[in-house]
């Protein structure tokens, strides 16, 4: 990629030298000689990339580096960790300095610093550094995309319908919590899609959102396709595999049909749900999971326990907040709508099924 980069540094020959350098490995360069010019050419010219001197007139470089990482970076809700050990700020800030330290180059790293290179540097030694950066921010774009191409096939409910409204009103409040949903409602009524919406409404929205479709698995396909398994855990286990509980940690995972969950793993989810703990097919070691829980099913849970099938406890446990969505024929004014929607959107015809 050709990339936009910004050089700050009030040293002229400095200045020249990374200029001449980053027009020699093909990119587009920009300067600045302060930190006040330099977070206005980052607003206006959105670089993809900015080499930014410790000590500059005006603002000095760790600032400008807090400024640009508070610009880009969404605030974490209280009680939400992320898994990153330093955020990824746009445009990603690579720091030069002549009084390099490691308290400095700690400093620069947590408020979102890519690389910390001290003075005087190789032109070799930058060249690398730049590429290794480039290369990140093109993975991230990349990502980014597929993001939201994904979205762009799940898209919350259409609907026109007061009672289906009513149902997003409490979903969209659900959202804000991660207590655990339960979806009720027959097949076809949009489980997955409310699921889906309520992640994206959630301060979890940019961690994995990963549905699991527990009538697709044999009980001891399903204990690993959950909780993963140890190295030699079973024949063929080569290597040590994270279940889609590992997987979607931080973030949140979708129960469907969870009406048909064998007993047995009916009480391990249970213990998940209490402990927050879990053990790998095959493991001893406790692995600890934050992980927000959407379960659905079209089937009748209370009459399940009653006959022996579903467990109490882990229903009080998944109905924290209970929806149920009401299939298209109880709710005919969004035939209409729903016929629109699709005719724009001939890509997501495959989606009305799921409405």
């Amino acid at each position: 990629m050709r990339a936009k980069i910004l050089i700050v540094d009030d040293d002229p020959d400095i200045l020249l030298s990374l200029q001449n350098r980053i027009s020699f490995m093909g990119h587009e360069p920009l300067t600045a000689t302060n930190g006040k010019d330099a977070l206005r050419l980052i607003k206006e010219e959105e670089p993809d990339l900015v080499l930014l001197d410790l000590k500059i007139p005006d603002i000095t470089g760790l600032d400008v580096l807090k400024q640009v990482g508070a610009a880009s970076i969404p605030s974490q809700p209280k009680g939400e960790e992320t898994s990153q050990a330093s955020p990824y700020t746009t445009p990603l800030i690579i720091m030069l300095t002549a009084y390099g330290t490691i308290e400095l180059a700690v400093q620069a790293m947590q408020l979102g610093a890519f690389d910390f290179v001290p003075k005087p540097f190789t032109s070799d030694h930058l060249t690398v550094v730049i590429k290794k950066a480039l290369d990140t921010v093109t993975l991230h774009r990349q990502v980014e995309t597929l993001r939201k191409e994904v979205d762009a096939q799940f898209e919350p409910v259409v609907t026109t319908s007061k009672q289906m409204g009513e149902r997003l009103t409490v979903a969209k409040q659900a959202a804000a919590s991660s207590a655990t949903v339960l979806l009720l409602g027959e097949t076809g009524t949009g489980k997955e899609v409310v699921a889906r919406a309520i992640h994206r409404w959630s301060p979890r929205s940019t961690r994995p959102f990963i549905a699991v479709n527990c009538a697709a698995f044999p009980e001891n396909l399903l204990e690993n396709e959950l909780f993963g398994h140890e190295k030699g855990a079973f024949t063929g286990a080569a290597k040590r595999e994270p279940g889609k509980i590992e997987i979607a940690d931080g973030g949140t995972l979708f129960l469907d049909e969870i009406g048909d969950m064998p007993l047995t793993m009916q009480r391990h989810l249970l213990r998940v749900l209490q402990d927050r703990t879990f053990y790998r097919v095959g493991g001893t070691q406790e692995v600890r999971t934050d992980v927000r829980f959407i379960a659905a099913t079209n089937k009748d849970l209370k009459q399940a326990i009653r006959q022996g099938a579903f467990r109490e406890d882990l229903y009080f446990r998944l109905a924290v907040i209970t929806i149920a969505l009401p299939p298209l024929r109880k709710r005919m004014e969004d035939l209409s709508t729903l016929v629109e929607h699709f005719l724009n959107r001939p890509n997501n015809v495959g989606l009305c099924k799921r409405v």
